[in-house]
């Protein structure tokens, strides 16, 4: 009883594993040739305005769904993938667990996050052109490699998500 519940559900979970990380990296992707191309070419209190509304809004259910799903529902379907013996969907899913885990969340944690609370606590209103200039200099050389860094991951972590699901099939 035990096999067949959980090869009715690992498909299903897959999927969702798939469809989440592929939000995630399709999110972060979608910024990194848009987003970070149009900031660069504000001013500095633009910059820094700008970034710190993003910073503001990007705080939702919709980024907390992809984002933090994707934490729970690759290694879940690791599980699923060790407990009932597939073992090519099972490393493909371990690695894809490991690079978000790794390449996304670490990143954002220990990387983005500190920079955008670095941000979030600069009082645009009473700061000087050099002070803005001087924040934009220190965040955005760093928050942009940083960010590159994740969405490779993200794509990484997305495609072997999808490889899976093929290697699953066969």
């Amino acid at each position: 009883m035990e096999q067949s519940i959980s090869s009715l559900i690992t498909p299903w979970v897959q999927i969702g594993a798939v469809l989440l990380s592929g939000l995630l990296a399709g999110l972060f992707y979608g910024y990194d040739c848009s987003v970070i191309k149009g900031l660069s070419n504000l001013s500095d209190k633009a910059y820094v305005q700008a970034f710190q509304s993003i910073n503001m809004e990007i705080i939702n259910p919709y980024f907390f769904l992809s984002f933090g799903g994707s934490m729970i529902v690759l290694p879940l379907c690791s599980w699923f993938a060790f407990k009932t013996g597939q073992k090519e969907t099972f490393y493909l899913l371990l690695t894809a667990s490991l690079v978000y885990w790794i390449g996304v969340f670490g990143i954002t944690g220990f990387g983005n996050v500190p920079l955008n609370n670095l941000l979030a606590r600069f009082n645009l209103s009473t700061a000087s052109d050099v002070s803005i200039a001087a924040i934009r200099q220190k965040f955005e050389t760093k928050w942009n490699l940083l960010h590159h860094l994740r969405t490779y991951a993200a794509i990484i972590s997305f495609l072997l998500a999808i490889i899976s699901l093929i290697t699953n099939r066969k």
